[in-house]
């Protein structure tokens, strides 16, 4: 049959073509559909990705095109201006063209024979027995039909799929309104590190970032729990007592907008003959956004358990969820960890965010933290620096925070 395949993966972003290209290196017959024209726009994150992340899942280094910048450290801005920086001993971080980097995965799965159909919006699934079968997708107006043996949902946050899967939908309570932009003309930009801002009155409920790509160029965006992030964005810009001395008169070269989730992973990502994986399951850290290495680890996982289930040809439930069993083994307990951070940080006022950052900078934890390798894996992060009475002071405030949020 034709329209018949192995393997059907919606959407063409980094998560739906990381799963493709891993199950094509397995010989696996895979089709992808993407409804934009163009793999990688529009764009809908920064890209900063760390280095050590980008290494587990085989994909650097990368070519020296898609990187934009490498970073050894973060600058957090408490909201009345107290700066706390951390440097690593050694890069932990790097900055990529998403559009590139989207592309170089998409294509070294074009190369391993994954099937590309752009222009193409899935509309909705095939149901046959109660598996899903296939997907109906829109061709430039005309309605087809493609079979297979399973589905993978990475669709992004719209869920429109997830939902006639019959599979809860992320926490849309716990979601945040991201602006990201590229600017030119920013003055004395800290070169290798990215600047983070706390605080209400410019970013409420998350934080705004400034990321430099090098010479006078940089990402700048923010993320809001409430109100209009471009107006938001605007006010950091030009009123923040810092960054408006870097922003005040740069030029804008582009703008996107973009939700994310900030609440955990969904509760099941998986039914009869299908799989969701990447921003469509909220496999995004809820501390900082990130989603791009979570996304992509979540999306070799479910490579491994496609596979296995084409060799036994098993699709049901059941055994489809050693998919969730897998990624909540490798990544559940930092997950759960880094939730209970957001919620400690959602109840926050400015005034205890202002008084967190000073007590880090008054107990010099740049010291403490400056060999930590690994800042994915938050919460196994954390308990290696629990060997330092240094961070003591600070996990009791956070607990004092997290009791007083959770009476």
């Amino acid at each position: 049959m034709e329209n018949l395949s192995d393997v059907i993966v919606v959407g063409g972003g980094p998560c739906g073509s990381f799963t493709a290209l891993n199950l094509a290196k397995l010989r696996i017959k895979v089709r992808v559909f993407e409804e934009h024209a163009h793999v990688g726009f529009p764009t809908h994150c920064p890209g900063h990705v760390t280095i050590n992340g980008l290494k587990r899942l085989g994909l650097y280094p990368l070519p020296a095109k898609i990187v934009e910048n490498t970073l050894y450290g973060v600058i957090f801005h408490s909201p009345k201006d107290c700066e706390f920086s951390v440097r690593f001993s050694s890069p932990i971080t790097c900055v990529v063209n998403r559009s590139l980097f989207d592309n170089y995965i998409a294509e070294m799965a074009k190369n391993r024979g994954v099937s590309y159909h752009l222009n193409s919006r899935v509309e909705s699934l095939i149901f046959e027995d109660g598996f899903v079968k296939g997907v109906s997708v829109n061709q430039n107006g005309k309605i087809e039909k493609f079979f297979a043996k399973i589905v993978v949902d990475a669709e992004g946050i719209s869920s429109k799929i997830l939902r006639q899967a019959n599979l809860p939908t992320l926490n849309r309570r716990m979601l945040v309104n991201g602006v990201h932009g590229e600017v030119e003309n920013v003055k004395d930009l800290e070169q290798d590190c990215v600047e983070v801002f706390l605080g209400n009155d410019y970013a409420p409920g998350f934080y705004a970032w400034l990321i430099p790509k090098g010479e006078d160029k940089a990402k700048v965006g923010l993320a809001t729990k409430h109100g209009n992030p471009k107006e938001f964005l605007q006010q950091f810009m030009l009123k923040h007592p810092i960054a408006s001395k870097k922003l005040r008169k740069v030029k804008i070269l582009q703008m996107t907008f973009h939700p994310i989730s900030l609440g955990g992973p969904i509760s099941k990502t998986y039914s009869y003959g299908f799989l969701a994986v990447g921003d469509v399951a909220s496999q995004v850290k809820p501390t900082t956004g990130g989603g791009l290495i979570f996304g992509l680890s979540c999306a070799s996982i479910a490579a491994e358990v496609v596979h296995e289930a084409l060799v036994r040809n098993d699709f049901s439930s059941e055994f489809l969820s050693i998919y969730q069993k897998r990624y909540e083994e490798t990544f559940g307990f930092d997950m759960k960890f880094m939730l209970k951070v957001r919620k400690i940080l959602n109840a926050m006022s400015d005034a205890e965010i202002h008084q967190a950052i000073t007590l880090c900078k008054k107990l010099n934890l740049n010291k403490t933290l400056y060999n930590v390798k690994d800042i994915d894996f938050q919460g196994k992060s954390l308990l290696y620096l629990l060997r330092s009475p240094r961070i003591l002071p600070v996990i009791f405030y956070f607990f004092f925070l997290y009791l007083s949020a959770n009476p």
